[in-house]
């Protein structure tokens, strides 16, 4: 999984219950786009985050399924 600084990532849902977390890349800390990710959150948190299987990044300026 590779990334950049200002790219969208979303981590899917696993039930019906809860909805799709998203959030914003503010700093990549791997070698040439790889994981780890500072990501910002929707609610304002910031975390160092590892992506497992659920996760999908969504590059800066391109359309979700919605919009």
């Amino acid at each position: 999984m590779k990334a950049r600084v200002g790219d969208e990532l979303w981590i899917e849902s696993g039930s019906a219950e809860q909805h799709r977390r998203e959030g914003q890349i503010i700093e990549v800390r791997g070698v040439d786009g790889d994981p780890p990710f500072m990501v910002r959150w929707s609610d304002g948190h910031e975390a160092l985050f590892f992506p497992g299987p659920d996760a999908h990044v969504h590059p800066r300026g391109e359309q979700g399924a919605g919009g």
